[in-house]
């Protein structure tokens, strides 16, 4: 049609609606089909939005944030919390829901959400399936339902979403296969399925995603082989498939994907060699983790052409030969971890690969143990890097002396060269290495006397010189390792009195062996200082006297070994407090007098009173029942005891006067007794089979805890009501109990939700952890209680004390509700308690306990605050206790324990639970607590995080980044400045423990003590 131009007079001001009336009339275009309809669509689309998320805020049964509140017809859409419009219209774009603490479903009306470009919906406890309807949003780029609990397979349409770029399904409860669809989502940069139950092969398809860069689904049940099409994928940073079911070897196009710098397939069962060439068809490479898995040949020497290296990690396969690599060209390595190979060719320059490492200025640890190396230790192994904090060389052939050198590396915290054929003496240099925490010399051929020197090692906590031919006397000066919780000095030639500094050690709580020496006079009185110690061999010396009344005083013993030695007496009444006691031996010694019968009460499952001189009747209970358990050969003078000990009968001497009795008297007394003693028996009958009708009613606990049912938990919480309710968990929910009956005890009773996946396994690794733990920063459980409820369904709970302050993250962000109310916030010096009181309980969990325990799961909300704000860490669903301490370098196919913002970086790339995971998480939370900034805050994004974030502030700009709180204080200029140089100590000690590599952070004993210190400057400036 063509365009009219209208001329309106200038003098004369025309109705604007006039205006519009003729333009219409001119263009032939009618009203309501116009501007009217273009309007009314418009609304239709907003309300189809306004529909969509209202339904999906419906079924979302807990917003602990109130991040909904503001969902609701008066407001406008646009002005609703963590949604974002559009420029142009009001369509909702982005919905970010990160870390919001949700309970709830996904919603299927979300995929009407047509304009929806990106949903994040990241650690929550989101449940249920993803709606097969999100397959609608064709404009979406980014999907992040990761850290929640959706279960069901993944929707293949899916695949319809043709603009995704990131696509986030990490820990939840996914099922199925992996989509061949998927092959279709040719944008996709990003696919992250960790930590699943994914089943099936990895679909051939995968390959025709060229624009991915990164490729990890972890810690799966995927199976088969890894298929060629993958080296299709050229721009593919990351290659990801560790903790699965694959087999087969990893085909030839992968090694041709020339930008890779992360190639990680361990704890899987793959097979083959690495090509010779790899480090020139990789020269990106920057960690190469292969571990658990069956892999042969040898190392490729070319592997120096890939300078950028740091991760080497292929311990426990089955590569073999000689080391030729020159490691001198890897400027960057950080760790070579090779454990459990048959690397090892016999020739002289055996260990020469060694020397070459003395260029990698960033070295930090290096493990070859369990493989077949022969030869001496290079004699400049002094010169590795100054970080340099591990070396394990431990049951390989290696000979020749402890090069002196080793005194050099002053940052090592690890040195394990035990099960070689090493000669010699302890170099005194060692007693330089004050960061030392564990060192092996065991079982190898090494003489001379201990070196006083080592009392040196404050840090130490684990000492192995057994199985050597060590001889002299032990050095009072060890007493000075007052961390140390494991001391083997077995199998040694050493001699004298055993020092009573020994036994000052209050901290030993593992093992204390002495065995297989020549060690005289008698136990020390000082052995009662042991209250933790767990087991206590100083069998086959040459000890004697009677045993010390304070051995008694070692309550926690579950094993002592006096075997073999000149101990005389009989055995003590005191021995019947050590109510942990399963193995006791003494056998072979000069013990007289009879058998106690509190020997029967006891929890032993192995006795051995052997070759000793004890006279009478052996008594039948306990672990007297059982003749496997129990030897008493040896002993001429013995009688009684079960028919298998083949003892002889013990005769009855009576004196007839004094034995006899008038009938008249006798009758009235066995009758009425054998009245007593049938009813016994059938209430007892009786009672056996009400208890199996009501075996799920018995509260799990000991002597030592309460003993509660399901109705009083019940009644207790007023019916477990939404009144009572104080938090939502990952496994379940927490309530505010009163129990009446106990003397108006209040308590939080944590009832496990046994419907979501790992929660039975929470509940026992809970109670594994509190029955064996004490401490004055840890939550005090008054009992566990394991039953059915009403309805006959399994009901477990743990019931702690109540910590009527709640949680440090409430303490620290409850003012974000009400920003006009910040008088309740911690002060400095509350904050520096209260990490002063997490650090000393980590401490405990990780260098004081029975086995180390990793928590796994700190952060604030799981840190409770009394009446008097001391901090008390709780939840150890997750904790972990340790075996070994090799644990701490190997790969894992285990998913990742945590909380994001929260769980260390090396958990992503497979690494093993270990302190160093706890430290980070306390690094986090103490930089949390001085900026007052979360780490999950929307301010971290695009490569800056918390640790960044701070890092690039101290020491300049620190008082821009802190909680603007702590600078509240009175004083002039100068208490400023040193209110600035606390705060700049704290950070540094948060900095120190969040560093990327664990081995550059520090314990919780040296961080422990760095927090006191900061506290005495604080408290002396007058702050």
């Amino acid at each position: 049609m063509p365009r009219l131009l209208i001329s309106i007079p200038a003098t004369r001001r025309v109705p604007l609606a006039l205006l519009t009336v003729v333009a219409l009339y001119f263009t032939s275009i009618p009203l309501d089909t116009a501007s009217t309809k273009t309007m009314k669509g418009q609304k239709e689309a907003d309300d189809r939005d306004v529909v969509a998320l209202l339904a999906f805020k419906s079924i979302i049964q807990h917003d602990p944030y109130g991040i909904m509140n503001s969902w609701n017809d008066s407001h406008d859409l646009c002005r609703w919390e963590v949604i974002q419009c559009g420029r142009k219209h009001k369509r909702v774009t982005s919905i970010n829901l990160k870390d919001k603490g949700l309970v709830g479903f996904l919603s299927p009306f979300l995929g009407n959400l047509s304009f929806l470009r990106a949903l994040n919906l990241t650690n929550n406890t989101f449940q249920g399936e993803i709606p097969a309807q999100f397959g609608q949003l064709f404009r979406l780029q980014i999907l992040s339902l990761s850290w929640n609990s959706i279960e069901g397979e993944i929707p293949a349409n899916l695949s319809r979403c043709s603009s995704l770029v990131q696509l986030s399904l990490s820990y939840n409860k996914l099922v199925g296969r992996l989509p061949p669809a998927f092959g279709f989502l040719r944008n996709l940069e990003t696919l992250a399925i960790l930590t699943n139950d994914l089943t099936g092969a990895i679909p051939s398809s995968l390959g025709n995603l060229t624009s991915l860069t990164s490729l990890a689904v972890v810690d799966n049940h995927l199976v088969g082989n890894i298929p060629e099409t993958l080296g299709q994928l050229r721009n593919l940073r990351v290659f990801g498939f560790g903790g699965n079911e694959l087999y087969g070897t990893i085909p030839p196009s992968i090694y041709n994907l020339s930008q890779l710098k992360t190639l990680s397939v361990p704890a899987n069962q793959l097979h083959g060699s690495l090509p010779s060439a790899l480090g020139l068809m990789l020269p990106h490479l920057r960690y190469l983790l292969l571990a658990d898995n069956q892999f042969t040949g040898m190392l490729p020497v070319s592997i120096t052409n890939a300078s950028d290296l740091t991760t080497i990690d292929i311990g426990h396969n089955r590569f073999k030969g000689k080391i030729a690599v020159d490691f001198g060209g890897l400027p960057n390595l950080v760790v070579l971890f090779a454990p459990g190979n048959n690397f090892g060719s016999g020739e002289l320059d055996e260990m020469h690969f060694l020397s070459t490492m003395t260029n990698c200025s960033n070295l930090v640890g290096v493990d070859l143990g369990s493989n077949q190396l022969k030869g001496v230790l290079p004699s400049n192994i002094g010169n590795l890097s100054q970080f340099f904090r591990m070396l394990s060389l431990g049951d390989n052939h290696i000979y020749g002396g402890i090069p002196s050198v080793l005194g050099n590396l002053v940052s090592l915290d690890n040195l394990i060269l035990e099960g070689n054929q090493l000669t010699g003496s302890i170099p005194s240099t060692i007693g330089n290495l004050q960061k030392l925490q564990m060192l092996a010399l065991d079982s190898n051929k090494l003489s001379g006397k201990i070196p006083d020197s080592l009392g040196n090692l404050s840090l130490m906590n684990k000492l192995y010189l057994g199985g050597n031919m060590l001889d002299g006397t032990i050095p009072p000066s060890l007493g000075n390792c007052q961390g140390l919780l494991f001391l083997e000095l077995s199998q040694n030639n050493l001699s004298g009195f055993i020092p009573k500094e020994i036994f000052g050690i209050s901290s030993l709580s593992i093992y204390l062996g002495l065995s297989n020496n020549h060690l005289s006079g008698t136990l020390p009185l000082e052995v009662g200082n042991l209250e933790n110690l767990a087991e206590f061999d100083a069998s086959e010396n040459q000890l004697s006297g009677e045993l010390p009344e304070t051995l008694g005083s070692c309550s926690s013993l579950e094993s002592l070994s006096l075997a073999g030695n000149l101990f005389e007496g009989s055995i003590p009444k005191f021995l019947s407090s050590m109510r942990a006691i399963q193995i006791l031996d003494l056998s072979r010694n000069n013990f007289s007098g009879q058998i106690p019968h509190f020997l029967e009460e006891l929890a032993i499952k192995t006795l051995n009173l052997s070759y000793n001189d004890f006279v009478g009747k052996v008594p039948k209970k306990g672990v007297f029942a059982n003749a496997s358990a129990i030897s008493v050969v040896g002993n001429r003078r013995l009688c009684g005891g079960i028919f298998q000990l083949q003892l002889p009968k013990c005769r009855i001497l009576r004196d007839s006067k004094k034995h006899k009795k008038p009938l008249r008297v006798i009758i009235p007394i066995i009758i009425p007794t054998s009245i007593v003693f049938l009813g016994v028996i059938l209430i007892s009958i009786f009672r056996q089979r009400s208890l199996k009708k009501r075996s799920y009613e018995t509260c799990l606990s000991g002597g030592l805890f309460l003993k509660l049912n399901y109705k009083q938990l019940l009644q207790a919480t007023n019916g477990f009501s939404a009144e009572n309710l104080v938090g939502v968990g990952s496994f379940g929910s927490v309530y505010k109990g009163n129990l009446n009956e106990e003397r108006n005890l209040t308590v939080a009773v944590k009832v496990f939700n046994l419907l979501h996946h790992g929660a039975f396994k929470s509940f026992c690794a809970e109670c594994e952890v509190l029955r064996n733990i004490r401490h004055r920063n840890l939550v005090k459980i008054i009992t566990s209680c394991s039953s059915l409820d009403v309805q006959g369904n399994e009901f477990k709970a743990l019931v702690y004390e109540f910590m009527p302050n709640g949680s440090l993250d409430n303490w620290l962000h409850s003012w974000e509700e009400d920003q006009q109310n910040k008088s309740g916030r911690p002060n400095l010096l509350q904050r520096i308690n209260v990490a002063i009181d997490v650090a000393c309980a980590l401490d405990y969990l990780h260098h004081h306990c029975h086995a180390e325990i990793v928590h796994c799961d700190l952060k604030p909300s799981n840190i409770l605050l009394d009446n008097d704000l001391t901090a008390h860490v709780g939840d150890f669903g997750l904790a972990k206790f340790l075996q070994s301490p090799l644990n701490l370098q190997e790969s894992s196919s285990a998913g990742i324990r945590g909380t994001i913002g929260y769980v260390a970086p090396e958990y992503g790339l497979g690494a093993e639970v270990s302190t160093y995971g706890d430290v980070y998480s306390f690094g986090i939370l103490l930089l949390e607590m001085v900026t007052g900034k979360r780490p999950t805050h929307a301010l971290f994004s695009e490569g800056l995080d918390l640790h960044k974030f701070v890092e690039m502030a101290v020491p300049d700009r620190v008082m821009d980044i802190v909680d603007p709180v702590l600078l509240i204080f009175a004083g002039d200029s100068s208490k400023c400045s040193q209110l600035e140089d606390c705060l700049i100590s704290l950070l540094k000690v948060g900095l120190a423990c969040s560093t990327d590599l664990p081995q550059d952070r520090m314990n919780m004993a040296e961080v422990f003590s760095s927090l006191k210190s900061i506290k005495d400057t604080f408290s002396m400036a007058g702050l």
